[in-house]
């Protein structure tokens, strides 16, 4: 007698992860294409995987110079690459789903949820309108203001340069992809505080997270009306912890470099530098110095502030904010003799809280791994590689200038780094995750020490 047969199908999540890597393959064969190149330059095919897999990770390291090496199609084609990075794969193909007049079934909102992030499967459809809307109504915000301040202040000669400039900045900025078109990243505005301000809200509507600004929005057309709104405990534990990093990160720069890099500086200068150094490590990458002259102090610092990143269902990676408050608010729980973790006039799951250690745990075991491997292949200073890892991990692209450096199996390793911190930890633990079996039967328990 047979045994009947069990077809297997993949995960929501499997599939999630093959279409991102399944995109960057795509995208790193079409970058090779001579139609896409600047007349006379060629790329190799590892740089090419290399970048395809930072644009679609919107992480923004490059070992290349792409104003150098890509024409103005290669350009729209990257700024292309970071939309399906930063909105994410699911939610533009639901939105071109939608545009043909097809309906979204049940398996396609199981992918959106996947990508998102999100615990439930209501209201998505809803949610990827409201993403895509509050995406181009930023961006195109983002590309009038920069676009028509470049024309304005002479930076370019006319409208047309100035739109695509404005066009390609905005994009880069609120997807947090960090690259530039300048081959310096944004060090020719350092003293451009126009420009600084709205590249920092710009990185900041990216890396926040689309919930919130479905819910800020959502508040203020309440409050048109009269009619009462509550924030959810996600959006209260996000903005906290966002802007707390933001100041945290923003007085211990000031501290750090108070009598190296910001010594003769005026307090405005020293202000947006520490401003913008501490809001692009949630994710966004761009810079207005060379961060390879700060001090050992605050490379630590920004490795550690990459390395957690930005908020959950943004275009940001690291272990996310939300990771953070949580770990912080088990352990002071703890600490006080308490057996649940209350915020906000919420009681957290344990299953929630039990995912946040799973996360830092095995996001460190990733990043001290990835480091281990560089310092072995590469033999550069510890603290440059430390810093590359976390940018990689945290999907942000500041570098201290050794990604060009590298060799094939170093780029490799970044790429992986780069690819997990855009899918995310849990859903990396997840695609590994065999079928879910009961246990059938128990042995006795017994306690062991732990740490002491």
């Amino acid at each position: 007698m047979l045994l009947p047969y069990k077809k297997s199908r993949l995960s929501s999540v499997q599939i999630i992860v093959f279409f991102y890597i399944s995109s960057v393959m795509i995208s790193s064969f079409l970058l090779m294409l001579p139609i896409f190149h600047q007349p006379g330059t060629t790329i190799t095919y590892v740089d090419s995987l290399f970048t395809a897999a930072s644009a679609i990770s919107v992480t923004g390291l490059s070992p290349i110079t792409i104003s150098e090496v890509f024409n103005e199609g290669g350009i729209i084609l990257l700024t292309f690459l970071f939309q399906i990075g930063g909105i994410g794969i699911m939610t533009l193909g639901t939105f071109f789903l939608m545009m043909m007049g097809q309906k979204i079934g049940l398996v396609q909102r199981k992918w959106i949820a996947t990508d998102h992030n999100r615990p439930t499967m209501a209201g998505l459809v809803q949610l990827t309108r409201s993403i895509l809307v509050l995406t181009i109504i930023i961006e195109l915000v983002g590309t009038l203001l920069l676009g028509g301040y470049f024309l304005w202040s002479g930076y370019q000669p006319n409208w047309i340069s100035a739109l695509y400039h404005g066009y390609f900045a905005s994009i880069s900025a609120f997807t947090n992809a960090g690259f530039d078109l300048y081959g310096n990243s944004l060090i020719n505005f350092a003293g451009d505080f126009y420009v600084q301000s709205v590249t920092i809200l710009l990185m900041i509507c990216g890396a926040i997270g689309f919930p919130v600004l479905i819910e800020i929005n959502n508040y203020f057309i309440c409050k048109r009306n009269n009619q009462r709104f509550t924030f959810s405990l996600f959006t209260k534990i996000t903005t906290l912890t966002y802007f707390a990093l933001i100041v945290i990160g923003l007085i211990l720069f000031l501290l750090f470099e108070n009598d190296i890099f910001l010594q003769g500086k005026s307090w405005i200068e020293s202000f947006y530098y520490a401003l913008f150094h501490s809001t692009t490590t949630r994710s966004a990458g761009l810079s207005t110095m060379d961060v390879s002259t700060l001090s050992t102090p605050t490379i630590f610092l920004l490795s550690a502030l990459m390395f957690i990143g930005a908020s959950p269902s943004s275009v940001g990676g690291g272990i996310r904010t939300t990771t953070l408050f949580v770990l912080i608010a088990a352990i002071i729980t703890n600490m006080r003799g308490r057996t649940s973790v209350k915020v906000f006039g919420r009681e957290l799951v344990q299953e929630d809280i039990m995912k946040s250690f799973m996360v830092f745990f095995v996001a460190s075991f990733l990043v001290f791994s990835a480091v281990i491997s560089l310092l072995w292949i590469e033999g550069l200073p510890m603290q440059q590689i430390l810093f590359e890892v976390c940018s990689a991990f945290g999907t942000t692209g500041l570098s201290m200038g050794i990604t060009s450096e590298l060799s094939t199996p170093g780029k490799l390793i970044l790429i992986f780094m780069m690819v997990i911190g855009r899918i995310g930890i849990i859903n990396l633990l997840l695609f590994l995750k065999k079928d879910d079996s009961k246990d059938r039967y128990h042995y006795p328990k017994e306690r062991v020490i732990i740490g002491q």
